[in-house]
């Protein structure tokens, strides 16, 4: 796809707007959360899923058939096994950002902050050895 014929509008007024709508209900489950969290690390069959997620592999099928089908997640057959990856790094940055804006609104410090602020300071006592 040519960048010149479709660009990428973040205003009021990209027509993107609907279909983002779209990505955002088709993620509103905490199953299909929870699939992209688990796809994070690569490819997985529908059975790893399935014993990751503790759900019966026919449930976990039908949200990858839904995730697939709006292009959230990309499939591979291999023999009788379909294997799932994410289909970009879009949804899982999407994912990872819903659950920290989550940590925001349950916390006084989120997780991911603290995280940061650890390894910050671990940054700056490599620094202070260094010097």
């Amino acid at each position: 796809m040519n960048a010149n014929t479709h660009p990428c509008s973040l205003d009021e007024n990209s027509p993107y707007v609907e279909y983002a709508v779209e990505i955002l209900s088709l993620l509103a489950d905490a199953t299909r959360v929870r699939i992209i969290l688990a796809l994070r690390g690569g490819e997985l069959s529908v059975n790893e899923l399935a014993e990751r997620l503790d759900k019966p592999g026919p449930s976990v099928s039908q949200h990858l058939a839904k995730l697939r089908i709006g292009r959230v997640v990309a499939c591979r057959r291999e023999g009788n096994r379909m294997y799932y990856s994410l289909a970009n790094e879009h949804a899982r940055k999407l994912v990872a950002d819903a659950v920290f804006q989550a940590e925001h609104a349950l916390e006084v410090e989120p997780a991911h902050h603290r995280a940061r602020t650890a390894s910050l300071q671990h940054a700056d006592q490599n620094q202070d050895e260094r010097s």
